[in-house]
């Protein structure tokens, strides 16, 4: 799968990929990450890519013209017709496990528009008929982490990305609590013991443990 990754910051970003699973993801040619600064799209020497709002109001816009130029240079590499293009907003739909993994099986290609400042002009949602999305309700100051959470939970769902194909947990045993060695750990001359369920071997009385102690 690839990733077109839209920031004014790619620099703010670029580093959380090149490590761990994802970089190793990437090595092995599982997925992809490019990204666009809509900087590079614009056409006046100060390259600007924001603007007052029309109608007046605190902040900045981010400008159509750039975006759309940095969007059209993404789609222009999208050879399959199995592509999304994703706006993310706070005011967007939210983002959650089950879109993780539909998106990871039904797309070669995913778009990602990190907008910033007092957002995106709306016009570029409709011409490229962009999905908005959020990830929780809550405002964040840009889109890069957003478009980076989504880019690593639809990884995890693409085959070979994990290690182990358990490692995906269903969602019912999503929060479990987890423990390793030591056994028994001393802290402040108490001790605290890891479950003995969880050592016993029985694998039956462990995921009863497991599916019992989820959220």
């Amino acid at each position: 799968m690839v990733f077109h990754f839209i920031t004014i910051f790619p620099e703010s970003i670029k580093s959380y990929f090149d490590s761990s699973i994802l970089k190793r993801a990437q090595e092995k040619k599982l997925i992809k990450i490019k990204f666009y600064n809509p900087r590079d799209y614009a056409k006046d020497k100060h390259k600007n890519v924001d603007d007052r709002p029309f109608g007046g109001g605190p902040g900045m816009v981010m400008r159509i013209e750039p975006l759309a130029r940095a969007i059209q240079s993404a789609k222009s590499k999208i050879k399959s017709q199995k592509s999304k293009i994703v706006l993310l907003s706070p005011a967007g739909k939210q983002f959650n496990q089950k879109m993780a993994r539909e998106w990871a099986k039904k797309y070669k290609d995913i778009i990602l528009i990190s907008g910033h400042y007092e957002g995106v002009d709306e016009r570029v949602k409709k011409i490229f008929k962009a999905e908005k999305i959020s990830v929780g309700d809550y405002i964040l100051t840009g889109g890069e982490l957003p478009s980076a959470l989504i880019i690593d939970a639809v990884s995890r769902h693409i085959p070979g990305v994990l290690g182990k194909e358990e490692s995906l947990e269903e969602t019912r045993q999503m929060g479990a609590p987890v423990y390793t060695r030591p056994e028994i750990f001393e802290f402040k001359g108490k001790k605290y013991r890891a479950p003995k369920v969880l050592l016993s071997g029985n694998h039956k009385k462990t995921e009863e443990w497991r599916e019992k102690h989820s959220n």
